[in-house]
């Protein structure tokens, strides 16, 4: 009986259980993630941001806040951002502390809410080329419709969001007129419903969203993020490209291998390491690039120059196959050969500066007279002297002289056999003669 009681207690335990309330065990704790978004955009901040919202997600934060203070950057990389942070499930918001200018304007209109700080400023979206001018029709319209689709995609009016990215847009009573993008200032962002608020700091903001009791966890970029974000600006690009070639150029005329090589190769590899940390090169783009080098070297050894031809097309393309951005990577490579090929003719022409390489596989030695090389002993000891033809000269036979029988030419006309002549010219092997009339043996016999 005292078993079968046992035997009941865990029955009689759970019924019991089920008259309270259900205990979780879950933490409560709201979790907020603070994530940066400083300086350039461009897209080695594309790799960053996308690592920070996955750990966000991971972690099952319950908001990701970013904050933010950048002039803009690359329309690629604002996009590509863009597409990460509007495709999360967690809750996103932007702080403005202190600047969201171009591109930055487009990033914060893809987040939920949109807080900034007092001195805060929101637009002037406009898409300047490389000169400074506004770019071309094509780009224009592209990224008019990305800004208008990300004010309609977050409920917000999309004229605003399009006066900031097209001048030809005024918004008189914001005292903004044609011929200048759009800039709003926090009271006006909060006037015109682009703003849910303006805030002192980040606590300030946390208290605005109820999570002033939060845990939060901030982002910050590792040194290889740094890294990255510096090698895959587009005007660090083109430097990097210009030191790499200009080293390897400066090598090939040093004998060794020194500094010259050491500071290009670095830069190269400075160059793919940004792009693969980055996320924009794979190892397909490295793996081009050392086929393209070691192609280059064996040109130095194999005749035709197929080797590299192909070589230098190879390197070319795996710098175009990690940059991204077509465009830049052109403009970049273009300036690094325009550069390097300057370099080159001053070290050729002005300096008279020889490459190493052709030194070890080009035959440079003269064999000319001035260096003591002959092709045959020339008898200059024989002008002068006479002899006796002892074949017809037609024009060239034998004479002998003293002892000596010598190949011989006339100096064009026909000498018959038995005749005295005279040497006139020794040139090599070649040794010319006269014959001599009966007035030059005359003078012979006084």
């Amino acid at each position: 009986m005292i078993r079968k009681k046992i035997l009941l207690l865990p029955f009689l335990f759970s019924i019991l259980l089920s008259f309270f309330p259900a205990v979780s065990y879950a933490n409560d704790q709201q979790l907020v993630y603070i994530v940066p978004i400083k300086d350039t955009v461009e897209m080695g901040l594309s790799e960053f941001i996308n690592r920070a919202v996955e750990t966000a997600e991971e972690k099952q934060a319950d908001v990701i806040i970013f904050e933010m203070d950048t002039p803009g950057g690359s329309v690629d990389a604002a996009v590509s951002i863009g597409k990460i942070i509007s495709g999360t499930r967690l809750k996103t918001v932007t702080y403005i502390n202190q600047d969201a200018i171009s591109a930055g304007s487009f990033l914060a209109l893809n987040t939920d809410e949109i807080y900034m700080d007092g001195r805060g400023r929101f637009g002037a979206a406009g898409v300047i080329d490389s000169q400074g001018n506004t770019a071309g029709e094509k780009a224009q319209s592209y990224w008019l419709s990305a800004m208008r689709g990300a004010a309609e995609k977050s409920g917000k009016d999309p004229l605003y969001a399009m006066a900031m990215a097209d001048k030809s847009i005024a918004i008189p009573e914001l005292g903004d007129d044609e011929d200048k993008f759009l800039t709003l200032t926090a009271a006006e962002s909060l006037e015109v419903e682009y703003s849910n608020g303006t805030v002192s700091s980040l606590d300030d903001l946390l208290k605005t969203l109820g999570m002033e009791d939060a845990t939060v966890e901030r982002m910050d970029e590792s040194f290889a993020d740094k890294v990255a974000r510096f090698v895959t600006n587009p005007i660090i690009i083109p430097i990097l490209l210009t030191i790499g070639a200009l080293g390897l150029i400066f090598e090939l005329f040093s004998p060794g291998f020194g500094i010259a090589g050491f500071v290009g190769i670095s830069s190269l590899l400075l160059f793919f390491y940004g792009h693969l940390v980055s996320g924009l090169a794979g190892y397909e783009s490295i793996i081009l690039f050392v086929a393209g080098i070691v192609l280059v070297f064996l040109e130095f050894f194999i005749v035709g120059g197929i080797a590299g031809i192909l070589g230098i097309a190879a390197i070319i393309g795996s710098v175009f196959l990690a940059g991204g951005n077509v465009y830049h990577i052109a403009l970049s490579v273009l300036i690094a050969v325009a550069v390097s090929i300057i370099a080159t003719i001053l070290l050729v022409k002005v300096f008279g500066r020889k490459m190493k390489f052709f030194k070890k596989i080009v035959l440079r030695d003269s064999t000319s007279t001035e260096e003591g090389y002959v092709s045959n002993k020339t008898r200059n000891d024989l002008v002068g002297k006479t002899g006796v033809t002892m074949t017809a000269l037609r024009p060239s036979g034998t004479v002998l002289i003293g002892d000596e029988r010598i190949d011989v030419v006339s100096e064009g006309n026909f000498v018959g056999k038995d005749v005295k002549v005279s040497i006139v010219k020794a040139e090599g092997s070649r040794i010319v003669v006269r014959e001599l009339t009966d007035i030059d043996l005359h003078k012979e016999d006084k």
